[in-house]
């Protein structure tokens, strides 16, 4: 099969599509005829070699943790699914032809393989993210780097809790964040009394790590109510990295709710085959994201 791969850490030139032996399902796993992968942040964190407890890296390696596709293979102990169900989920090496996961849900009625491959890791970090920030029904939560996959699943969830949300992105998604029920403004100078002027916050969320750790205990005045899923020195401010994921299936579960209701919607910016991995890597570095990104087997 084919499969996306990397012999050493780097930049994106590091990737390559390589014939590798098919993976199989062991207890308590499936594995899936790849139709769509998620390209996520920790996708290109793990291939330039950040030290990320939670995903440790054996060379030659593959990429990706989210996808979505057919079941083909189905490992001892597993029920309740059968080989053609169409499903989604979180797995291993998923930028390939063929995917083990150990985590899964049956995909919603109407929803593409395309766009389902977006929502896993990005529903559990969104989940995560406002549990651990502590912010309740009536609050207002920030949200830094809100247009992205992540920050889009954040808006809507909260939102869906009675939670007020104040997203900052680029100019060109200011109309994207109203859309999703946020309080809209632009990141850059000045950005800090913009939000002031839209109401006190409870609560922050930095999502894109560009720098503005101080400013959001600034806004919030106690680095508790902050938490960090982007820049790693934010600890030295006292206030929480989260990289570690919680339970994947209560999230797939939550997000397979919130799609049936219509209350949760991840826009798919642009699709990638997997030779051009690389290219969607720089694209997903580079940020101003406007949904999510994903590779198309």
């Amino acid at each position: 099969m084919k499969k996306v791969s990397f012999a050493e850490f780097g930049g994106p030139d590091v990737l390559q599509v390589v014939d590798a032996e098919e993976p199989h399902a062991g207890p308590g796993q499936i594995r899936i005829a790849v139709r769509a992968a998620g390209v996520n942040p920790v996708d290109w964190r793990v291939r330039e070699g950040q030290v990320l407890g939670a995903h440790p890296v054996r060379l030659p390696a593959g990429v990706g943790l989210d996808a979505a596709g057919v079941v083909d293979e189905i490992g001892e102990g597993v029920e309740g699914i059968e080989a053609g169900d169409r499903v989604f989920g979180e797995g291993a090496s998923t930028y390939a032809e063929f995917a083990v996961l150990g985590a899964w849900a049956r995909m919603p009625e109407g929803l593409t393989f395309e766009e389902a491959a977006g929502y896993p890791s990005v529903v559990e970090t969104a989940l995560r993210v406002i549990r651990e920030v502590g912010v309740r029904p009536g609050q207002t939560l920030l949200v830094s780097g809100a247009s992205g996959g992540v920050g889009s699943a954040v808006l809507q969830i909260a939102r869906d809790r009675g939670i007020t949300v104040i997203g900052t992105a680029g100019a060109a998604n200011q109309d994207y964040l109203r859309s999703l029920g946020a309080l809209p403004t632009t990141y850059g100078e000045g950005w800090v009394e913009r939000v002031r002027r839209l109401g006190p916050v409870d609560a922050a969320l930095d999502l894109a790590g560009s720098g503005v750790i101080r400013e959001l205990v600034e806004l919030t005045g106690d680095p508790r109510r902050v938490v960090s899923i982007a820049d790693l020195g934010a600890p030295e401010s006292g206030v929480r990295f989260s990289g570690v994921a919680g339970s994947v299936p209560d999230a797939l579960a939550e997000a397979v709710g919130l799609i049936s209701r219509g209350r949760l919607h991840i826009p798919v910016e642009k699709s990638y085959p997997l030779t051009e991995a690389a290219a969607a890597h720089i694209d997903s570095q580079a940020g101003h994201t406007r949904g999510r990104r994903v590779i198309v087997v």
